[in-house]
């Protein structure tokens, strides 16, 4: 199993958050990380309470689950 460093990590979660918004599927492809793992990363940090939609729409198409997300995030 192949090892990712903080930075790597960061980096897809950068790009999955808003303002970016990128999919999964175009972040594996982009970086070449297997799509299961970045499904698995994106699980944790929505259990942490980031902000990472499951689509690259615009907030007004979230999902119910990640607007809930967004509003219950603290400011700062």
């Amino acid at each position: 199993m192949r090892r990712y460093s903080e930075a790597v990590k960061a980096d897809v979660r950068r790009r999955m958050s808003p303002p970016h918004r990128q999919s999964v599927a175009q972040s594996s492809a982009e970086l070449g990380i297997h799509i299961v793992t970045l499904y698995n990363w994106r699980k944790v940090w929505r259990l942490q309470g980031e902000v990472v939609p499951a689509s690259e729409k615009d907030p007004d198409g979230w999902s119910a689950a990640d607007n809930l997300l967004l509003c219950s995030r603290p400011l700062g």
